[in-house]
């Protein structure tokens, strides 16, 4: 509870100080700023409010609101609403009565028979209005009472704008409820509320009619110097062209130059604005300093979270912002890819093998630009001291990386060769009709990685080998130096005009954000942490993601293993790179090598490279006076450090692996092959090696050139990912005028399915 009020109160505290920044009445320049709002209104459309029926409240979405407004408020922001609803709650209640008063009246005079005929005259909106307002308040007191959240109702018209005195005194109130930390709930008082004039809209930053709901919260936002106006309907925000139509897109943000380009459908099923009216008001209280969020809020899968993914700024709906980036927007780099990719595909693969070669070369004749970049990231990282020993390894460059890096990239050009375009399965189905399965690329790849610039390069020379476009998010730390390396990936592309096929994002997209765009990227390769894949994987629901979270790798030394070799395999395995993925965890050890001078030999090579020692709880009992014991036999340390287990045979070594380790690598140590086959067959992990070191799990090291990474999933790729791992393929199917119905029943032609050699030329 202490470190939950902690919290709190530093959430509160960088609210504050963010707000006071603001006090000069901009708006947010980037989603991300949401965080920061401390005064937000939330515009409940009459979509959102009301059932599909126009009759009633729709009761469950109105909760979810009441829930994410309630605990906003909470965390020491403050909430207002502006809402629609009394005419539909009115019009629920009147119906009721009315339908009651006509089966009574008809019961007494005319029979049941008649009952049948009863018919519900049109009824008036200012009378649904006035009938509706106070269930519709009590309906809001009773739900955030839930949350000991107090509202109160403020019922306002335009006059109440337009009159200084007036004017004044809402704010006054509204100040004061604020203060008291009471919600208030807003409407229009529809009751008395007079048409609104068709000449008087949007006349300025201090004129505004009050025409609907939408131009209401934009005015209330103003007045009382908001932070943040959501305005949820029931789309999922602003459209280039009317939702539904064939090559609509939603705009994530809208800049004001931009309202000529749009073309607006029809307005909502009910209430009175469009989304015309939506983005005039959007832009009014743009103009007058408050950020502005248009959302759906009736969708039932994001309902729930709608408003507080808003404030936490993620990528909801559509944002409007006063400030245009200058570079293109990262849907707009992911169109630019994929319409490059296209080109890059279609390339011969020489053509495709120069670009890697060029790149090769740029990165050892420009490695002094490249190791300043680098010098510069290394600096910055470590004066913020943030980084671990190991990520600041990984984000560390150096000439000899550098050439390495242009060598694996000439492998990757040799391989390329062969990779799109190549005819996997040829079959003759009958005559003169072939069926042909041949390699195509994936598509768009989105590439995210942490502190690691040497996987730019790589990345994108298995993306051009393949004919991926591809999407690269790098980490900060590593801004400069994979700011310059793309630069030097889109010299190579340019040789052939498909310079935008390797797009890098610098952005302000959060990865979450980035795995939405399901409509837009093909597969996400993660390069980096645990917690980064972890996250990646639950974000990215409906994109495949190619990886692994974790690299526990195991080594077992068997009984009749080799003490030259255990020493050699052991040291390289943990001591070499121990941030890699492949570096060793945990060390298994049979019973009988305990006491042993082969164990001795072990405990002492690993001391001297300053390996701490973890004991597993087996190997803890064995001693009097054991290293620290292990908090999970699960668990990827990344640095000088491993986990010591006892097992008494293959086969429980096996077990073990099976339940503690991650799919990635294990190695066995023997000289007995009989036993050393029965590991290699039974484990189940993508790489599995028999007297070698765990490092060799790598794609330069298997001849791939390089790798995407490592996957440890069932499906595609597993193991190294290198070139065939970022292909699929197609089936091409020639004919000569042939139809399903000529192998019918009754048909003249029968199916051959004659497997064909892959060389042999196309029948004409």
């Amino acid at each position: 509870m202490l470190l939950q009020r902690l919290s709190l109160c530093r959430l509160v505290t960088c609210i504050l100080s963010v707000s006071l920044a603001r006090a000069n009445g901009n708006s947010y320049a980037h989603r991300g700023e949401l965080r920061q709002a401390k005064r937000i209104v939330v515009k409940l459309g009459s979509a959102v409010v009301t059932r599909g029926d126009e009759c009633g409240l729709a009761l469950g979405r109105l909760a979810s609101v009441v829930e994410q407004v309630a605990m906003l408020q909470n965390q020491g922001r403050e909430m207002m609403i502006v809402t629609s609803g009394a005419v539909a709650f009115g019009k629920q209640r009147l119906r009721h009565e009315i339908l009651l008063s006509q089966s009574v009246r008809q019961a007494l005079h005319s029979g049941q028979n008649q009952l049948k005929d009863m018919s519900v005259p049109v009824l008036e909106a200012r009378a649904c209005a006035a009938a509706g307002q106070s269930g519709l308040m009590a309906l809001y007191e009773a739900m955030f009472t839930q949350y000991s959240t107090c509202t109160a109702q403020v019922l306002v018209t335009n006059l109440d704008f337009h009159d200084d005195q007036k004017r004044q005194n809402l704010n006054s109130t509204l100040q004061e409820l604020l203060r008291m930390n009471i919600v208030p709930i807003i409407n229009t008082n529809d009751a008395v509320v007079p048409p609104p004039e068709p000449n008087s809209d949007l006349q300025g930053v201090n004129v505004i009619s009050i025409k609907d709901n939408d131009s209401l919260a934009a005015r209330l936002a103003v007045e009382m110097k908001a932070d943040l106006l959501i305005a949820l309907s029931d789309v999922e925000g602003l459209y280039d062209s009317p939702p539904g139509s064939d090559d609509a897109k939603l705009i994530d943000i809208f800049y004001p130059g931009d309202q000529q380009s749009i073309t607006y459908g029809t307005k909502s099923r009910v209430g009175l604005g469009g989304m015309e009216a939506k983005v005039k008001a959007a832009l009014w209280a743009l103009q007058g300093g408050t950020s502005v969020v248009i959302a759906n809020g009736t969708h039932p899968k994001v309902t729930g979270h709608v408003i507080t993914d808003i404030v936490e700024g993620k990528k909801v709906g559509t944002f409007f912002s006063e400030v245009k980036p200058a570079g293109p927007t990262v849907e707009q780099q992911t169109e630019m890819a994929r319409n490059s990719g296209r080109t890059l595909a279609a390339l011969h693969p020489d053509q495709r093998g120069a670009i890697i070669c060029h790149l090769a070369d740029l990165l050892v004749e420009k490695k002094e630009e490249i190791l300043a970049a680098n010098k510069t990231d290394m600096d910055l990282a470590a004066n913020a001291g943030q980084l671990s020993s190991a990520l600041l390894n990984r984000l560390s460059l150096s000439p000899a990386k550098l050439n390495s890096l242009a060598i694996g990239l000439r492998q990757i050009a040799l391989a390329s060769q062969d990779s799109v375009g190549r005819v996997l399965r040829r079959t003759r189905v009958a005559h003169n009709l072939e069926l042909e399965q041949i390699t195509v690329p994936i598509g768009v790849l989105l590439v995210i990685f942490e502190a690691r610039p040497d996987c730019l390069p790589q990345v994108s020379a298995l993306a051009i080998a393949s004919g991926n476009a591809l999407l690269a998010k790098g980490g900060k730390e590593a801004a400069n130096t994979n700011r310059v390396l793309h630069e030097l990936t889109q010299e190579a592309l340019d040789i052939h005009g498909v310079k935008e096929a390797v797009q890098l994002v610098s952005t302000r997209e959060e990865v979450e954000d980035l795995c939405r765009l399901d409509k837009m990227i093909d597969l996400i390769i993660p390069r980096g942490s645990s917690a980064l894949v972890r996250n990646i994987q639950r974000a990215a629901k409906s994109i495949p993601v190619l990886g692994h979270s974790e690299g526990i790798c195991h080594i077992y030394v068997d009984s009749e293993a080799a003490i030259d070799k255990v020493i050699k395999i052991v040291r390289d395995s943990k001591c070499d790179y121990p941030a890699a993925c492949n570096a060793m965890e945990t060390l298994l050890v049979h019973r009988d090598i305990l006491r042993t001078t082969l164990f001795d030999q072990i405990i002492d090579m690993l001391r001297t490279e300053r390996v701490k020692i973890h004991a597993g709880p087996r190997f803890a009992s064995y001693l009097t006076f054991s290293p620290s014991e292990v908090k999970s036999l699960r668990t990827e340390y990344g640095d000088l450090e491993c986990c010591i287990e006892v097992v008494d045979s293959m086969q429980e070594a096996i077990d073990h692996i099976h339940r503690y380790g991650s799919s990635h690598t294990d190695v066995i140590v023997t000289e007995n092959e009989d036993t050393a086959e029965q590991f290699l067959q039974q484990l189940d992990s993508a790489c599995v090696f028999w007297n070698a070191s765990s490092r060799f799990a790598d794609g330069y090291r298997f001849g791939l050139g390089a790798e995407v990474g490592i996957s440890t999933a069932r499906i595609h790729a597993r193991g190294p990912v290198g070139l065939e791992g970022l292909l699929t393929t197609k089936w091409v199917l020639r004919g000569d005028g042939h139809t399903a119905a000529d192998f019918s029943e009754h048909g003249t032609l029968k199916y051959l399915h004659e497997n064909l050699p892959v060389t042999q030329p196309h029948s004409n």
